[in-house]
């Protein structure tokens, strides 16, 4: 699809977002027009209770797909750079020469649960946490690697360990790296030294009870993961013969590494200082605001992200199912997979508060959020036979609006300011989804004009141009949005309160991971 009557002079970047469903491109100006845009589908697998697993080689054949499509577009001639953004954490075991062993672990995968809760008692939940900016659980890189080093395909081996877009960079380039913002995501990452805590890796792989196989084994370097170089999001390497023949790419093209999805989102979405906070609706949700330097909150509540550029850096809160909650619910109606437009249409036929129905929108395999608790399960509370189609469809929408609600409220306490909601994703042009968020958190919800503008892929390109000295465009421009109705303050409360009540409710399972009782203030 082509956004503009075609390139004029100037540098043409790329940008490549490696998500969780998809591989999306766009090409971009250097006076931020998109000229042209192209995505392409992979599929995951779950072959098991809590599994999430995709192939790397998918991944390499959507960026082949996506690549030919631009370049149909866009003569590659003109091409100056490429910028990557991509998921995390998500696990990728390589071999010496990058070849992934098995499938990669997306940061869906809960299976690595009890060597999360382990490394933190290892180690120390707050001692972590005040290292990492992470509350570490078993989605992240080190957990998940220290699960395969005794369950899974790399049993027995030290392999090398990647994150999603680091795998592809280095598939480009032949140069193993990640930056800071991607290396957070492995759960080892010092905030304050910028580099790998190898006391935690070894606690990961040795302290942890079952954590290695071979509990006699020599405790050397040479059994640990081998972890890549941390370099800046602005580190560049060239396109290699390989690479360019095997993905259709001119050999010597600049590659710059980029940076985690939500931070590029974040870019692509103009928030950049304190103030505005990034809203990145997809399979799961960010929630990002800006703090002006390294802050960590004592209950953990939210995580800290280094973004694309030194000094100032990320809180961020994710939602773990919210698109593919509606997409779960699209399923259960007999709707099109993923129709969130027509789920949001038939929310907006039913006032806030579902006629008393609840929806706790827990659906991914526990909560993180502000909550980060695993334990937690969606829950249906209120159900009557009156109650149909579109109360459900209410009741997810609230559920996941005052989640929100609680995540923003974190935010706005920790850093003093509460700007504007910035959204990305096809929630934001749902006038039920964005009148809900602005009502129930008195804040304005803001979108960028374009109805389809890939904030992660956009942000990715304009970093590359960066990265090579060429003129960098200015934020995206906004719509005006919607303002909240103050009216509307006093219900929502009310709402809030039924939502904590039925949350608190929730008979505690056995296994149940404590939590501090500051992670439930928000609204209050």
């Amino acid at each position: 699809m082509t956004d503009h009557p075609g390139p004029g002079p100037g540098p043409v970047a790329i940008g490549l977002d490696l998500g969780t469903s998809s591989l999306k491109g766009v090409a971009v100006l250097s006076d931020g027009s998109v000229v042209a845009r192209a995505s392409a589908a992979y599929p995951t697998a779950r072959p098991g209770p809590g599994a999430a697993e995709q192939r790397p080689a998918d991944w390499l054949a959507a960026a082949r797909a996506v690549i030919g499509a631009l370049a149909a577009e866009v003569p590659q001639a003109r091409w100056s750079c490429i910028g990557l953004s991509g998921m995390l954490p998500t696990l990728v075991a390589a071999a010496a020469d990058g070849t992934a062993i098995g499938a990669a672990i997306t940061w869906e995968d809960g299976r690595a649960e009890e060597h999360g809760l382990r490394l933190r008692e290892a180690v120390g939940a707050d001692a972590l946490y005040a290292t990492t900016g992470q509350w570490v659980d078993g989605r992240y890189l080190l957990p998940a690697m220290a699960r395969l080093r005794t369950t899974g395909d790399a049993r027995g081996v030290a392999p090398r360990v990647l994150g999603a877009k680091d795998w592809l960079f280095e598939r480009l380039t032949l140069t193993p790296a990640t930056d800071p913002s991607t290396a957070a995501g492995f759960g080892c990452f010092s905030l304050a030294t910028g580099t790998w805590d190898r006391a935690i890796v070894h606690a990961a792989f040795w302290d942890v009870p079952g954590g290695h196989p071979d509990n006699g084994a020599d405790r050397t370097s040479a059994a640990m993961p081998d972890l890549p170089p941390v370099r800046p999001s602005t580190h560049t390497a060239p396109v290699t013969a390989v690479a360019g023949a095997l993905l259709g790419l001119p050999v010597g093209l600049p590659v710059v590494l980029g940076a985690a999805d939500s931070v590029l989102a974040a870019r692509g979405l103009g928030v950049t200082e304190p103030g505005r906070v990034a809203y990145v609706a997809g399979t799961s949700t960010v929630i990002l605001g800006i703090a002006p330097s390294l802050v960590v909150d004592p209950a953990h509540r939210f995580l800290v992200t280094p973004l694309e550029r030194p000094g100032p850096v990320g809180l961020e809160m994710d939602l773990v199912a919210t698109g593919s909650a509606v997409g779960w619910l699209a399923e259960l109606l007999g709707l099109p997979a993923g129709d969130e437009a027509e789920i949001w249409r038939m929310a907006g036929e039913v006032a806030p508060g579902a006629d008393g129905l609840i929806l706790l929108p827990y659906l991914g395999h526990g909560e993180q959020g502000a909550l980060w608790d695993p334990t937690l399960r969606g829950t249906l509370v209120g159900a009557t036979l009156s109650h149909g189609r579109t109360h459900l469809a209410r009741a997810l929408l609230d559920g996941i609006v005052l989640e929100s609600r609680r995540c923003l409220e974190v935010l706005h306490e920790t850093t003093g300011v509460a700007g504007d909601i910035v959204v990305a994703g096809a929630s934001a042009h749902s006038p039920a989804f964005t009148r809900t968020l602005a009502d129930a958190t008195g804040r304005r919800v803001r979108w960028v004009d374009d109805p389809g503008h890939p904030a992660s892929a956009w942000g990715a390109a304009t970093l590359a141009l960066e990265a090579l000295g060429l003129p960098v465009p200015a934020s995206p421009r906004l719509a005006e949005g919607i303002a909240p109705d103050p009216g509307a303050a006093g219900p929502w409360r009310a709402l809030w309160h039924r939502h904590e009540l039925a949350r608190l409710a929730l008979p505690a399972p056995r296994a149940a991971v404590p939590r501090t009782a500051g992670a439930t203030n928000a609204g209050s």
